[in-house]
């Protein structure tokens, strides 16, 4: 399609106003399948990490580079010093140049999954990818999120692709889908007040389907002890295929999260999939409590990245790490799964999959 071709596509698709994505055949698609890139936001605001950013980024540049074996790495960058330091820093960790590419668009923090571009496909469609910017509040006001949530408007920019604003607040670590029309999510995040209080759970439901473009809404309750999300589903449950998923378990009756992981576990149990299907489950072994000045720390193995390359799975130096990545290499065989240390990411309150954000190819 020549240049001007797609100008008349994109006029054609924006001029239908009342048009939702998924009344134009759009849909949010499987992380597992194929990506164009991975979208990180490079991590600068010491705040998120008191007193030990600089402990992180050996962690965090190894997360690039192993993304960086199956697909291009695009990172934004706050302005050009922090671009040709950021340029240096990676090369110096055996990153090709030839893989990642820094943009200068300024961020209030690092967390791409929540903040980045909403990648939908229509494989049939004149233009095939769109981007969907959801407002970002912080978490419901937690953290200043002015830079932040213009990032997804940004990207498609750059990219010349269409955006689609839903009006309403969404993180997309509060959700995870099966790219066949199933979606899974938290009441504990996306029913509270902070986010979009006037809602209702039928009405948010509604968004879901028409800006994700699935047909089916399942409901878990709490998140895990230590998530300033509120519950973010990426530390509980995940799909691993379209009929599979795994979900965190604590077998410590005096830990925090044995009853909030076991009522989800048994709703799990009563879930369908869009097609009738009952779930396939995998139940995964919570790691040992990590803290931080008396804070319980948010670790979970839920929070892998399906890259191209593998499946990036955040570990914490205990006995759990093992039996987590032996699980999940059970579970998925079309790629390694790969343990990279996040004792020092988790300090910041996410690891792997709350920093990265797919393309879609």
């Amino acid at each position: 399609m020549n240049s001007d071709d797609l100008r008349a596509s994109r006029h054609s698709m924006m001029s239908q106003p009342h048009k939702t994505p998924a009344e134009l055949g759009y849909h949010f698609p499987a992380e597992w399948e194929r990506h164009a890139s991975t979208w990180l936001s490079y991590p600068h605001n010491e705040a998120s990490w008191p007193g030990k950013i600089q402990s992180i980024f050996p962690y965090y540049h190894e997360f690039i580079k192993q993304i960086s074996q199956g697909e291009m790495v695009h990172i934004n960058v706050v302005d050009r010093p922090m671009k040709e330091s950021v340029n240096e820093a990676l090369q110096k960790a055996d990153i090709s140049p030839e893989r990642f590419t820094l943009h200068i668009q300024p961020t209030n923090d690092a967390w791409c999954r929540d903040h980045g571009p909403a990648f939908l496909v229509n494989r049939k469609a004149s233009i095939p990818r769109i981007v969907v910017n959801w407002r970002y509040n912080g978490w419901g006001g937690k953290y200043p999120a002015d830079l932040d949530t213009r990032i997804p408007t940004h990207v498609a920019s750059l990219l010349g692709l269409p955006v689609f604003y839903p009006g309403i607040v969404m993180e997309g670590g509060s959700i995870d889908v099966n790219g066949s029309g199933t979606l899974i999510t938290t009441s504990s995040c996306l029913l509270h007040p902070n986010r979009n209080p006037g809602l209702t759970q039928p009405q948010i439901e509604e968004y879901l389907m028409q800006y994700y473009g699935v047909k089916n809404v399942l409901w878990l309750g709490e998140g895990i002890e230590g998530d300033d999300t509120d519950g973010h589903v990426d530390d509980l449950t995940r799909f691993v295929n379209e009929d599979t998923v795994i979900t965190m378990t604590e077998p410590n009756r005096s830990d925090a999260n044995h009853k909030p992981l076991k009522k989800n576990l048994a709703r799990l149990k009563k879930m369908r999939l869009a097609n009738g299907k009952q779930l396939n489950i995998a139940e995964l072994p919570m790691p040992e409590p990590l803290h931080y000045k008396g804070q319980r720390l948010p670790a979970s193995y839920a929070n892998f990245y399906m890259a191209n390359a593998g499946i990036m799975v955040p570990v914490f130096r205990c006995r759990q790490d093992d039996i987590a990545l032996d699980i999940l290499s059970a579970c998925i065989k079309d790629r390694p799964v790969i343990g990279i240390d996040s004792t020092e990411i988790i300090w910041g309150l996410g690891s792997w999959h709350c920093l990265s954000q797919q393309e879609p190819a």
